[in-house]
């Protein structure tokens, strides 16, 4: 399952690491946008498989950061 970023901002914090568990809504990454925090969450329970972005990198709306496995 692919979760994307709903706004274009700046990866400020990876709260989970690869292999990690995660509940429905848990927070996976920090977003910064125009000096606001915005938290990416699990849309589902899973495992993170795969983190395609870096703390610092910028994104764009509707990319996909994170990977999950069910």
């Amino acid at each position: 399952m692919d979760v994307k970023s709903e706004i274009a901002g700046k990866v400020w914090k990876i709260v989970a690491a690869v292999g990690d568990a995660v509940e429905e809504d848990e927070e996976i990454l920090i977003l910064e946008s125009m000096k606001m925090e915005i938290p990416v969450m699990a849309p589902a329970a899973g495992r993170i498989a795969e983190i395609l972005v870096e703390e610092a990198e910028s994104v764009q709306e509707g990319q996909i950061v994170v990977r999950l496995e069910s």
